[in-house]
């Protein structure tokens, strides 16, 4: 066990756990984070998908030990209220079916518009193709990204 410091969602967070523990633990178990979703603890769905640095990143394959230092957002972080365009836009394309992938799949698309404020359709499939949805709503989760694009 080990101390380390987090600035999570803007907040230093302080936890004592083994340094190579997965981040998405961490953020879940330890600190009730549970917006972001574990779907197969492989690093191939994304459902775990956070910002580290301003990158998407998927969680479970990110050690807590090699965070510190580091700006770690969350679906929790990304805006309060569901106020951030892709929540938004989200909710008015009727996205999510189970939802399960959703919070991975917002984090991924705000990666996207913060590199390429107006993405092609093949931005959109290149930047989202590490995120899966079992209930194949990809069709709709391109729409709400160019919605909230041109919200932005």
């Amino acid at each position: 066990m080990a101390s380390i410091t987090l600035n999570i969602n803007k907040q230093k967070r302080v936890v004592d756990v083994d340094p190579g523990t997965p981040l998405l633990w961490v953020l879940r178990d330890t600190l009730g984070l549970s917006g972001t979703k574990f779907g197969c603890g492989l690093g191939q769905c994304g459902a775990c998908t956070i910002h580290l640095d301003g990158e998407a990143m998927i969680s479970c394959q990110l050690n807590v030990g090699d965070c510190q230092g580091k700006s770690i957002t969350t679906i929790e972080g990304l805006a309060a209220n569901r106020s951030h365009p892709l929540q938004k836009a989200w909710i008015a394309e009727d996205v999510p079916q189970c939802g399960y992938c959703q919070s991975g799949q917002i984090m991924a698309a705000a990666a996207l518009l913060m590199r390429k404020p107006r993405p092609t359709d093949a931005d959109i499939d290149m930047a989202m193709s590490g995120n899966l949805c079992r209930c194949g709503t990809y069709n709709r989760i391109r729409r709400a990204i160019h919605r909230a694009a041109k919200e932005k």
